[in-house]
């Protein structure tokens, strides 16, 4: 026994002094990808990720050993660059869409070059510099081992295969140990991919963008396997979930109206009614909110494809793919859509965008989904003012309003859609266009008149001067079009499409600065607004107006609503009807569910978190059971799955054609 002991410690001695820069690679690759779900899921740890990782570094490790050891530090250095690399690109994306990148986005990865001021100002945080000490660590190692010649030594033992050997069985070990902690639902979220922050919480940043890789694949390969489990659960769903037509107050109130949806980039619900220093931020929206439908918990539900997901979701009331997006990935397969339904009704229509035509795929996908026209940036406008990634607003709205009149002159209604672009991040651009003040003004013991720097210099401060002046361009859009005629005919929607990705420590500032000592509040002070997880997802609803000019309805509706509840609840409104609509007609349902594309779902009475397995109740005096969560939790998963088997296995075509075939097959035996 003591002779065993002994050859181990003199193997492990060998072992530990002639393989320092593999376990240099497996720690320093490991750490970062600990460290990874540390700083984006906070203070999280885990023992199974953590097999899964060091299971992933083993495996891809154990072939360096075929290199010769003087050739060794290429290929560990090479993996661990790309480890760290995985590991800074999804610290990135974490930050901006509190999800983890995806393989599938690779299509769209130029259009960072558009918005790189926003990565480096508004994402790029200090914790995202630790993983590149990684490789500058492994590099460091590598040359100090080099001065004391350890390749050369190392290379005289001869145990390359035996080690790579070794080195294979124990990540195969591990591999399989960390299988067997698997239950079915890691196993299915895996496969599903759209929880993708349990599935890297559950098996590790390295496993989670390998199958990533894989589902990034889908556009391709899905339709050649699968399809007969996507349409039967297709069918499954629809018979369960039928989307009957159903008459309210609402219904037909605007039919053969004009319909202009105006997309409101970035803007979100917190700043409706918000006034600093006694000026309206928003006096405009204010105004049109409270003449009109105000759907004042509204919520976008986009994914990684942000105003693209949201034009597809508010078009077909279908949700985001889970891999890619539908605008870049998916475009050619067929959808039912607003325009489409509106154009068989005699509509024209058309979409209107101060950027690049191609940007999202755009001038493709308005085709797909119907539009007969869509008019962009140099092609169609005449390019003299830009803020930010394109023309302003307010000299787009400026030169859409003709193009609008010529419209109505020759056909006898449309369905338009305004995409606003001026309030993109990083709103670096909007300093001389807005006199908006961010500071905070108040008059001191003598009276006179002080000026404390609230939100000056901030981001949340240039966001907010930046929608103010996305404001006046709606509301010289408005007058222009009443000066123009157009409004006697004409329904306006204003949709936000997405919140404006700004970080929670800007609200710690928004909600607790004290102008008098120009400090922030103590977080012991009774006073502190507590800015934690849910006030943050709360506080990403966006504004949801339906305004006529003829008609005004003067309601606001509590009721929590998704950007998948606009187009049947429209349809309600100007009488058509989509039998795929994964949304409801907000007026004709007694409690909504609002799905997000991560699984989380919102009701009035909970916001719960599928990640996490919690919740936040909304209405402490009443309760939820097991049963309701449990409810809603199944309602949230099969809206997300079946989403994405009409998207990928473009089953409404499919179904279409299968319809058509029978149809023609029982005309011709009734013949």
């Amino acid at each position: 026994m003591k002779k065993l002991l002994n050859k181990f410690k003199i193997n492990s001695k060998t072992y530990l002094k002639t393989n320092v820069l593999f376990i240099s690679y497996v720690i320093l690759s490991l750490l970062n990808s600990t460290l990874l779900r540390f700083f984006t899921v906070k203070n999280y740890f885990a023992i199974k990720p953590i097999i899964a990782d060091l299971s992933v570094i083993l495996l891809v490790g154990a072939l360096g050993y075929f290199i010769k050891p003087k050739n060794q530090f290429k290929y560990f250095f090479t993996w661990n660059i790309i480890f760290t690399t995985a590991c800074i690109v999804n610290s990135l994306y974490y930050t901006n869409y509190l999800s983890y990148a995806s393989f599938s986005l690779l299509a769209t990865s130029l259009q960072i070059v558009d918005v790189a001021d926003a990565v480096t100002e508004n994402i790029l945080e200090i914790k995202d510099f630790f993983y590149l000490l990684s490789p500058i660590l492994l590099f460091i190692i590598h040359k100090s081992l080099k001065r004391k010649d350890y390749y050369e030594k190392v290379s005289k033992i001869e145990v390359g295969k035996i080690r790579a050997l070794n080195t294979l069985v124990v990540g195969l070990i591990m591999l399989g140990f960390f299988i067997s902690m698997l239950t079915a639902v890691d196993i299915s979220r895996l496969n599903k991919q759209w929880n993708r922050e349990y599935v890297v919480m559950q098996f590790g940043i390295y496993t989670y963008q390998i199958n990533d890789a894989i589902a990034s694949l889908k556009p391709q390969i899905s339709p050649l396997f699968g399809y007969d489990d996507a349409a039967k659960e297709f069918r499954e769903y629809y018979d369960k979930n039928t989307r009957e037509k159903s008459n309210n107050d609402y219904t037909n109130i605007f039919k053969g109206k004009n319909l202009l949806m105006i997309h409101a980039e970035s803007i979100q619900q917190f700043l409706i009614d918000k006034k600093i220093n006694g000026v309206e931020v928003t006096p405009n929206l204010n105004k049109l909110s409270k003449e009109g439908l105000y759907f004042s918990n509204f919520y976008a539900q986009e994914s990684v494809g942000t105003s693209s997901d949201s034009e597809f979701t508010l078009n077909t009331s279908l949700m985001p793919a889970s891999s890619g997006t539908v605008f870049v990935s998916y475009w050619d397969r067929e959808y039912v859509s607003t325009p489409k339904l509106l154009k068989e009704k005699g509509y024209y229509t058309f979409s209107m965008h101060g950027n690049n035509p191609s940007f999202w795929n755009r001038n493709n996908m308005h085709k797909k989904l119907g539009y007969d026209r869509f008019y962009a940036y140099e092609d169609d406008f005449d390019i003299d003012e830009t803020i930010g990634l394109g023309l302003s607003d307010k000299s787009f709205f400026r030169q859409v309003v003709p193009k609008i009149k010529e419209i109505t002159e020759e056909n006898t209604n449309f369905y338009g859609t305004l995409i606003m672009l001026t309030n993109h991040t990083p709103w670096n651009d909007i300093e001389g266009k807005t006199d908006f003040d961010v500071d905070w003004k108040y008059k001191n013991e003598q009276g006179e008149e002080v000026s404390a720097p609230y939100l000056e210099g901030t981001t949340l401060g240039n966001y907010i001067k930046s929608v103010h002046y996305a404001d006046e361009a709606l509301g010289q859009l408005i007058n222009d079009m009443d000066a123009a005629g157009l409004l006697e005919d004409t329904v306006i929607v204003i949709y936000g499409d997405h919140d404006a990705k700004i970080k929670k420590s800007e609200y710690v500032r928004y909600y607790n600065y004290d102008p008098y000592t120009e400090t922030i509040k103590d977080k012991n002070d009774s006073d502190y607004v507590d800015v934690d997880f849910y006030s943050y997802e709360l506080n990403r609803k966006v504004p949801l107006i339906v305004w006529s000019k003829t008609n005004k309805l003067k309601t606001e509706v509590k009721e929590v609503m998704g950007m998948y509840d606009i187009m049947p609840t429209l349809g309600n409104m100007f009488d058509f009807y989509n039998p795929y609509a994964l949304g409801h007609d907000i007026f004709s349902i007694n409690e909504n569910v609002v799905v997000f594309p991560d699984g989380n779902w919102l009701t009035n009475k909970m916001y719960y978190n599928s990640q996490k397995e919690e919740g936040l109740l909304l209405q402490s005096d009443e309760p939820v059971s097991v049963d309701y969560i449990n409810k809603y939790t199944k309602i949230a998963e099969d809206t997300v799955s079946v989403s994405d088997k009409i998207i990928v296995y473009d089953l409404i075509k499919k179904t279409k054609e299968t319809d058509e075939l029978l149809e023609q097959y029982q005309n011709n035996k009734n013949k």
